[in-house]
């Protein structure tokens, strides 16, 4: 018989396949002991599971480096430095040498025990990295218990599960997994905006799946709806060919459009720029035909490593991007790093209690001159291979940009008298991602070139909801009226001072919200080139005079309910 669930569809698209149920790993795992003469070789276990798992940790970054969105990196990074946690490890050898625990359990009770730290804990950020936690034993625990050769792997299957991290799906997908359908998680989740990106079919927050889904059951899965169809019958099959036809008709007309203006129905041009931290991204984000770089994250050269990159490295890293995109635009984002991405060199604190509120972005900049100076002059270098901007992060007061102002001003003088080629000027802009200075935007703009609005930092601070924190994850959304009609005031003032002005949160490359960015009088979007050609195909196919007449009606909206009913009315037809 035919049975129907329903999530939260989180990464559009559809998949046929078998079910691969995976219990959380809690609930798999009894308290075992082991005999004293096995203690060395259960030690050895878990040791051998612990460098897979890092191993695993080193290639993931290795090959992801830059291909996907930053968050992933970040997790991988925040992983790695777990898996290396003497509390972890320490705590682990003693279960088993002392209380004779099979590496398993002893996984277990130590993760419970931390478990118990993190939700005695009064902050919200650091009570929410629970699930970090989880995420790195769940790994370990996976390697104790890896499969022997020969069995039969994922190909073609729909694993259906508690939850998916953000480092895993890539691996995921590599390994033949077509659809991921978990009873938890958010669509605002960084899984799911890393699904997006890969184009993998996402259902979450479905209720009763481990309960009613066993291992080999076919399922169809359609991550657009949040339906999961369990044992499909001839009608819903059929359905399901005709909903692949019309997928790979849209990919063909997508692909159509690489080449093509970004211009509105009624002949408004509209910039869209990349965002980028790689090689493999600054590739990408030319074939799509990006009109620039809007962003390009410089955190990765900081992190997983032990010491500081030099001024040289820096410098060929941010001269082969300006090459690579071949005389069009490229901003480069000064480092943004802190607590809660903090690097292996000790440059960034590791013990802040809020880190999202702490020395983090331009203020950790400013307080390692040397480090910004090395940065800078590096930036600074570049620019005389082609046009670049220079983007501060995490900017909340005048005093930041113009030290930053002042600094790039003595290091070009410095660098011209060294013999350096630099451009004549280098644009300087701000991110827009503290409400302060979204409020008092005017006391700042005359000392910035351009700006770029933060949507993932600016909607959290903003609303009070950690975007890291599924408990909040409800409160967590750009659909409330308080983020538009700041994202419009910054707009506003923006075009007032004749200041170019992009979003490059998460929400520019959703092209549902398309509509709604126009209208506020957005005209320029930095994205991830992933989701480039779908962002271009909905601004050709919307009428901008009718979407800025309507605009008046989405600032009146009350609530997220008013704003999702424009958002339909608006959608082009």
């Amino acid at each position: 018989m035919v049975i129907r669930l329903h999530g939260h569809g989180a990464s559009r698209g559809t998949a046929l396949g078998r079910a691969r149920v995976r219990l959380p790993y809690t609930q798999e795992t009894g308290k075992k002991h082991v005999p004293a003469a096995a203690v060395p070789a259960e030690l050895e276990r878990l040791h051998l599971a612990l460098d897979a798992a890092r191993a695993e940790m080193r290639d993931l970054r290795h090959r992801l480096q830059g291909a996907l969105p930053a968050e992933v990196g970040e997790f991988l990074d925040l992983h790695a430095m777990l898996l290396d946690d003497p509390e972890l490890l320490v705590a682990l050898d003693d279960l088993i040498r002392n209380n004779r625990y099979s590496a398993t359990y002893a996984l277990r009770t130590q993760r419970d025990r931390l478990a118990q730290v993190f939700e005695g804990m009064e902050d919200a950020y650091l009570k929410s990295r629970l699930d970090d936690l989880d995420h790195v034993i769940g790994r370990i625990h996976a390697f104790l218990h890896k499969r022997p050769a020969g069995v039969k792997g994922l190909a073609g299957e729909i694993l259906v599960c508690e939850n998916v991290a953000p480092s895993e799906l890539a691996q995921l997908q590599s390994q033949g997994v077509v659809g991921i359908v978990s009873s938890a998680g958010s669509t605002l989740s960084h899984s799911a905006i890393l699904a997006r990106s890969l184009h993998l079919p996402l259902v979450v927050a479905a209720s009763g799946v481990l309960s009613r889904i066993n291992d080999g059951d076919v399922l169809i899965l359609d991550g657009g709806t949040g339906e999961v169809t369990l044992d499909p019958g001839a009608e819903d099959l059929r359905q399901y060919r005709l909903r692949l036809r019309e997928l790979a008709r849209e990919q063909r007309e997508l692909g159509r459009l690489r080449s093509k203006p970004t211009r509105t129905r009624d002949g408004v041009d509209v910039t869209l720029l990349a965002n980028a931290e790689s090689h493999e991204d600054v590739a990408s984000a030319h074939a799509m035909g990006a009109h620039g770089l809007g962003l390009y994250r410089t955190e990765f050269l900081f992190l997983q490593r032990n010491e500081l990159p030099t001024e040289e490295e820096q410098f060929q890293i941010y001269r082969d991007t300006v090459l690579g995109m071949s005389g069009r635009p490229v901003t480069i984002r000064t480092l943004d790093l802190g607590a809660d991405k903090a690097d292996r060199t000790g440059l960034a604190l590791t013990s802040e209690e809020n880190p999202a509120l702490g020395l983090r972005g331009v203020r950790l900049s400013l307080a390692h001159p040397k480090v910004a100076d090395a940065q800078l002059r590096a930036i600074l270098r570049a620019s005389g291979y082609g046009p670049v901007r220079v983007l501060v992060p995490m900017v909340s007061a005048r005093e930041e940009i113009l030290a930053v102002k002042r600094r790039m001003s003595r290091l070009a003088v410095a660098l011209r008298a060294e013999g350096h080629a630099v451009a004549e000027q280098t644009p300087l802009g701000a991110m827009i991602e503290v409400p302060a200075a979204a409020i008092a935007l005017e006391t700042l703009i005359d000392q910035v070139d351009f700006l770029s609005i933060g949507t993932n930092d600016l909607v959290q601070y903003l609303l009070a909801a950690d975007r890291n924190n599924e408990a909040v994850g409800a409160l967590y959304s750009p659909l409330h009226p308080a983020v538009l009609r700041l994202l419009a005031q910054v707009i506003q003032t923006a075009q007032a001072h004749a200041t170019p002005v992009a979003v490059c949160g998460e929400i520019a490359g959703d092209p549902q919200m398309v509509p709604l960015l126009l209208a506020l009088g957005l005209t320029e979007f930095s994205l991830h080139p992933a989701t480039l050609l779908e962002v271009r195909r909905t601004i050709r196919d919307s009428d901008l005079r009718m979407l800025r007449q309507r605009g008046k009606k989405l600032l009146q909206a009350r609530d997220r309910r008013g704003i999702e009913r424009w958002i339909r009315e608006s959608a082009p037809a």
